[in-house]
């Protein structure tokens, strides 16, 4: 009997694993689209995918996720003209982050809440990059999908968000755990936001950064913290490295979006045992 359940669950992993990454490369290919025109103010479904410099429409099988433009050798068909490599890798990056939201919480609905948490965090980090901005409106749909998968988590008892393993106290009901995490990670940067701009009189975070680690504090409840920590961590680094290579990564403003969603991909998958890690050590 526990012969067959252990092959059942084994039958069920190598079906959904598969099927979880395609998808995602599927929703990768379609977040392109969302990181190039959304910033622009451009319809998400009308016109159809075209070439940027030629403006040939690319044909379905010209749009196969990674394969096409592995086959293209990274061009348009018509034109010749370079297709970036980025295209290809947000659609490899979608497909891991929904291959590791599945294998984190299984076949669950709660690995669909980190599927769509992560999926945004993608586009955010991507728009981030390009613009020095984070959309509202993507912020804002994070937000709500937040704010209704705590609701339904607190009315019916079936696990969504938060992400994170719940605490004692005050912290032990999915609302407060989240609302706590909200308000103490955005409370947080904004108290050292302030600090930074009167000690270097410039900017050090941006509003979009303050807005979106409240939602990842609603989904990740207290852990927001590590998130901003650890993000501050890799942005302090990708800064040194920056300047020592010529490009005054210390001296000029960079996306600070990108390292905290990064930050807030990895303490989903590990930061309860980051957590453990650092106890572990101050118990030294």
């Amino acid at each position: 009997m526990r012969r067959a359940v252990i092959d059942r669950e084994i039958t069920l992993d190598t079906f959904i694993y598969p099927m979880s990454f395609l998808f995602g490369l599927l929703f990768g290919s379609f977040g392109n689209v969302v990181i190039w025109r959304l910033p622009r103010g451009e319809s998400l479904s009308v016109p159809a995918s075209h070439c940027p410099i030629c403006e040939a429409p690319i044909a379905w099988y010209d749009n196969v996720p990674v394969v096409s433009w592995c086959l293209l050798r990274g061009r348009c068909r018509s034109c010749k003209a370079p297709i970036s490599a980025r295209y290809p890798a947000v659609e490899l990056l979608s497909g891991v982050l929904w291959l590791a939201a599945v294998v984190r919480f299984g076949f669950t609905p709660q690995a669909a809440a980190c599927i769509f948490f992560f999926y945004l965090l993608l586009l955010l980090a991507f728009i981030d990059l390009d613009t020095m901005r984070l959309p509202n409106t993507l912020v804002g749909v994070l937000a709500v999908a937040g704010v209704a998968g705590v609701a339904l988590t607190q009315l019916t008892g079936v696990p969504l968000v938060p992400l994170m393993p719940l605490g004692t106290g005050v912290l032990a009901t999915p609302a407060m755990f989240s609302l706590v995490g909200a308000l103490v990670s955005a409370g947080f940067v904004a108290v050292i936001a302030v600090a930074y701009t009167r000690i270097r009189g410039v900017q050090g975070f941006g509003m979009g950064d303050i807005k979106l680690l409240v939602v990842i504090g609603l989904f990740l409840g207290p852990y927001g913290l590590l998130v901003l920590f650890l993000g501050s961590v890799l942005g302090t680094a990708y800064g040194v490295v920056a300047s020592r290579r010529g490009t005054d990564g210390l001296r000029h403003k960079f996306p600070f979006g990108p390292f905290l969603a990064l930050a807030a991909v990895l303490v989903t998958l590990f930061g309860v045992q980051m957590f453990a890690w650092y106890m572990g050590l101050l118990a030294l």
